[in-house]
């Protein structure tokens, strides 16, 4: 994670997640500068929506998104998440690392039910029933709510989500608490309330390349939340669009975005928000780039 962030990590210990992105009241993300640096994105959305939002103003109370890098060494819980509309949260991971003995879980195997899995639970034989793959650099995968997930071994990702923090540990892999010296705490009666147990996907998904030259974009996810694009190469590129808002994650190289005279440097690890008002902007590489562009769906 040090490698990645431009910012130093706070405190001694060892730091799995960093929230890039997010209008939540417990960990908002601020402006780094300029004539609003320090105010909170839930500040700016207050006092120019339309700027930032464009024709999603008055739609979102909050940013709908929230976006993160997770640096996976152990593996995280076996969870859950819900589809209520005020939990609700469909998530997406790109990869950026992947170590030899990485992993990931995502969605059950074919044939298995609610009594399987509860069985499977007693058993301590959870992981036998969760389809698994070992991933690799700039793998994509998609998580629906209702999908039973889990990652760890080694992987570093970016993740793209809905604005909730609502999660159900099913299984923690006998984790111990180190504050506590106690097993965590799991939510088993509400995560297999929420599982899709006809959802048996295993959540990877093949990119669609939608340009080849000057730089190369392919399309990573297209859902109900959220539009994610990657786009790799050497050349100026466009980014942006007219009315509403993007999100660029540069997650290797270094360049400058540029719009109306203005020149923003931008480089590994980081979150530019670019505001509705903005319009389209061109990010102009120096030397090789892969940058994620994030849209909300209209």
């Amino acid at each position: 994670m040090a490698d990645l962030l431009t910012a130093p990590l706070p405190g001694d210990g060892p730091i799995g997640e960093a929230w890039m992105l997010s209008d939540r009241d417990d960990h908002p993300s601020c402006v780094a500068d300029g004539s609003l640096q320090g105010q909170t994105i839930g500040q700016v959305l207050e006092q120019f929506p339309e700027q930032v939002m464009g024709t999603f103003a008055g739609r979102f109370r909050r940013f709908p998104l929230l976006l993160k890098f997770l640096d996976v060494r152990e593996m995280l819980s076996v969870q859950v998440h819900p589809t209520d509309p005020a939990t609700a949260k469909t998530e997406a991971w790109v990869v950026l690392e992947a170590g030899i003995k990485c992993r990931i879980y995502a969605g059950l195997k074919p044939r298995t039910t609610k009594g399987v899995l509860r069985q499977a639970l007693r058993d301590g034989t959870v992981a036998d029933d969760i389809a698994c793959f070992h991933p690799k650099l700039g793998d994509a995968v998609f998580l629906p709510a209702r999908t039973i997930h889990s990652l760890g071994g080694g992987v570093m990702v970016f993740e793209v989500q809905q604005n909730s923090d609502t999660t159900f540990r099913l299984f923690d892999w006998n984790h111990v608490d180190p504050k506590t010296g106690q097993l965590r705490a799991l939510q088993v009666d509400q995560a297999l309330a929420c599982i899709n147990f006809g959802q048996c996907a295993g959540g990877l998904v093949a990119p669609v390349v939608e340009q080849t030259s000057p730089v190369r974009r392919e399309r990573l996810f297209h859902c109900d939340y959220f539009w994610l694009s990657r786009v790799r190469g050497e050349s100026p590129f466009t980014v942006g669009a007219t009315g509403v808002p993007r999100v660029l994650v540069c997650i290797d190289g270094q360049g400058q975005l540029k719009h109306a005279g203005a020149t923003y440097e931008i480089g590994k690890g980081d979150v530019f928000l670019i505001p509705a008002v903005l319009g389209m902007c061109t990010f102009q590489p120096r030397g090789p780039v892969n940058v994620l562009e994030i849209e909300i769906p209209e």
